[in-house]
């Protein structure tokens, strides 16, 4: 599937593609871009800043919602090449720089690979870069000062579960919820609201606990890390995403 650009407000577009979704935010003066795909997503992260008129060089910064190989893989080619600034939650620094790491282990994977959905999921991310270890040491801290001066002006909604430091942001009114909610994935059996599989999650515990935190927002549109972008009360979509983790 070709990765498909949506214009969700004036300034905020959302880019879906079949392994990972990442949104762009613009003002006057350049772009925000939150999450990154995987380091073999590069060249579409780059076709969907010049679709919205822009170059490498308008990329004011990357705001990780956390820092999984899936999320900010060309983060660490713009980080590494221009010198791109690079922001996550506090909790989350450590992990971008790869000081340690919460993910899915490709042992932990393996053991699954049996499966067909699996098998033809890993050879797609793999062919994506799934296997980088490499790190952002520049990551830093997003701060509300900081956050201040980005296109769109994002709101931190922490949401720790998927990783230890995952956050959500709120920008010109619509939810991007990283992983602590998606509306579907390769190897989700449905689509909707609902959490990753819990192989993908440090704490399954705290991904349920997160969905309180996204429970309580008035937005009316959520753009997931994985699946097509949910329009309707982000409140529903996180009890419902509750209600199927119960039944798990």
């Amino acid at each position: 599937m070709a990765p498909a650009l949506t214009a969700v407000t004036d300034t905020v577009h959302f880019v879906h593609t079949e392994l990972v979704n990442w949104t762009l935010v613009t003002d006057g003066a350049g772009v925000l871009l939150i999450d990154a795909g995987f380091p073999g997503s590069r060249d579409d992260v780059l076709a969907s800043l010049r679709q919205l008129g822009f170059g490498v060089e308008h990329l004011r910064a990357i705001l990780l919602t956390h820092a999984h190989v899936d999320h900010f893989g060309s983060a660490i080619w713009f980080a590494k090449t221009h010198g791109t600034p690079v922001y996550s939650h506090a909790a989350e620094v450590g992990h971008a720089k790869r000081e340690y790491l919460e993910q899915a282990s490709p042992a932990d994977i393996a053991k699954h690979i049996w499966r067909p959905r699996y098998l033809q999921w890993t050879v797609a991310i793999t062919r994506k870069g799934a296997l980088t270890r490499e790190g952002i040491p520049a990551t830093q801290p997003l701060t509300a000062d900081i956050a201040a001066l980005l296109p769109g002006r994002p709101v931190a909604v922490p949401t720790p579960g998927h990783t230890g430091g995952h956050c959500s942001y709120l920008v010109d009114g619509v939810l991007v919820s990283g992983d602590a909610l998606v509306t579907g994935h390769p190897l989700a059996p449905r689509g909707g609201p609902q959490l990753l599989p819990t192989l993908f999650n440090h704490d399954q515990d705290g991904c349920v606990r997160s969905l309180d935190a996204l429970a309580m927002l008035d937005a009316e549109v959520m753009l997931p890390g994985h699946g097509p972008v949910w329009r309707g009360s982000v409140r529903n979509a996180a009890e419902t995403a509750r209600r199927a983790a119960s039944l798990r």
